[in-house]
């Protein structure tokens, strides 16, 4: 099965008189919830429920935990989880402050067994009812 895509137009927001260009946008055809997920889990095993639900849980509330105490959190095949974080310049070393400190963010890199799985990934294109707004690829 593909993951369908669409085509959307934007401009470069950088340079307002740039042509504007046409690129790929995954569609989401839904989502899956953490107990959907857990009763897949517990599907496709010997572990109940309830026990993979509570194991799900317990990671939620210790990815944060453990990334907020400067840990890079590893997860095996899953791939792993840090902390990345976006700030203002300063002239000086001396005047960086952790108020430079703009945004935070969980970086997630694949592990290698996800990382196959994402690489075999088909896309198809997703049809539109205006053809007059359809690009070609």
């Amino acid at each position: 099965m593909a993951v369908k895509f669409k085509v959307v137009e934007l401009g470069n927001p950088q340079n307002e008189n740039a042509p504007k260009k046409f690129y790929a946008r995954s569609v989401s055809t839904g989502s899956i919830g953490l107990e959907e997920l857990s009763d897949d889990i517990s599907n496709a095993s010997t572990v109940t429920l309830p026990d993979v639900y509570a194991v799900l849980q317990s990671l939620v509330r210790e990815l944060p935990k453990n990334i907020a105490a400067g840990r890079i959190v590893r997860l095996g095949n899953l791939g792993s989880f840090r902390l990345g974080l976006s700030s203002k310049g300063s002239d000086t070393a001396d005047e960086v402050t952790s108020r430079n400190v703009v945004r935070t963010r969980l970086i997630f890199t694949p592990g290698r067994q996800v990382r196959l799985y994402l690489d075999a990934i088909r896309f198809e294109k997703e049809a539109v009812a205006n053809k007059e707004t359809v690009v070609n690829p």
